[in-house]
């Protein structure tokens, strides 16, 4: 008679990307593009073309860093097709970059100056073009209330999660928000809270090729990982992790339910 498989054990500490899978930040990701673009190039107008936010948003899962974020406005506004990024992002990148001889670095100082201008001169503002995905600010007082062990691990700084979250009436404490103000890569970050006990751990994020960066590390085994389906990530991504041994797509309503449910669909494949 065969054994029962068996089975994965529910977290004691949830540990969860924020930009993709809390907080949805598309709104502010254009407009501080934008604000580099006109950098760069030059425009007809200072306001933006009326269908490139919504182009942009379907486009973001291609991003893996903030550089790059003026250079998917170049290549929309060259006339790439949306199905040829999705497919190719990073040949048409590298071909923008060649073609008009720019600097990944000087981008990046450029993106990153003019956010730290704006939240310098419009905090409030600044913190108004993001909101929560429905539900998850409730599942989160829900579990923060019950006691249970949670974590945000991000590269967006400490102090703007934290005051995202007190907005919603939610309060963390900066020890269990590992901010890109820490410089630790998030395979390290969950490295040291399992090192210090925290295990098991449930590590959500929207970004597929974190996920497999933790599933390569050998000392993350018992790392429960998932894909947050309603986060910047392609269908092509989502059909990847669906058919991981390793990596559960997660759905929002799961998400908003008991952990159990988590892994129906892992369960099923």
């Amino acid at each position: 008679m065969l054994s029962n498989p068996p089975k994965t054990l529910l977290p004691k500490t949830l540990a969860l990307d924020f930009d993709g899978v809390l907080c949805d930040g598309l709104r502010e990701y254009f407009l501080t593009s934008w604000r580099a673009y006109r950098q760069f190039w030059s425009t007809s107008s200072p306001l933006p073309p009326s269908e490139l936010a919504e182009t942009f948003y379907r486009l973001r899962p291609v991003i893996t860093t903030g550089w790059e974020m003026p250079v998917l406005l170049r290549a929309m506004l060259k006339g790439f097709s949306e199905a040829e990024m999705l497919e190719r992002w990073s040949v048409i990148r590298d071909r923008i970059m060649a073609e008009e001889d720019l600097q990944a670095k000087n981008l990046g100082m450029l993106v990153d100056g003019l956010r730290d201008q704006w939240i310098a001169e419009d905090l409030p503002g600044w913190l108004g073009l993001h909101r929560f995905y429905p539900g998850v600010t409730e599942r989160l007082q829900q579990l923060l209330d019950q006691g249970f062990a949670v974590v945000i691990i991000t590269t967006k700084e400490t102090r703007f999660v934290q005051q995202l979250l007190q907005r919603e009436g939610i309060q963390m404490t900066t020890d269990r928000i590992f901010g890109k103000d820490r410089h630790l890569p998030k395979v390290e970050t969950l490295r040291g809270l399992q090192q210090d006990g925290a295990g098991p751990i449930w590590f959500v994020e929207d970004l597929l090729p974190t996920l497999e960066m933790v599933k390569q590390q050998a000392d993350l085994p018992q790392v429960e990982l998932f894909l947050a389906d309603w986060g910047y990530n392609t269908p092509h991504d989502r059909r990847l992790a669906s058919s991981d041994d390793r990596i559960h797509l997660l759905s929002l309503a799961q998400f908003c339910g008991g952990f159990p449910d988590w892994l129906l669909a892992g369960a099923a494949r």
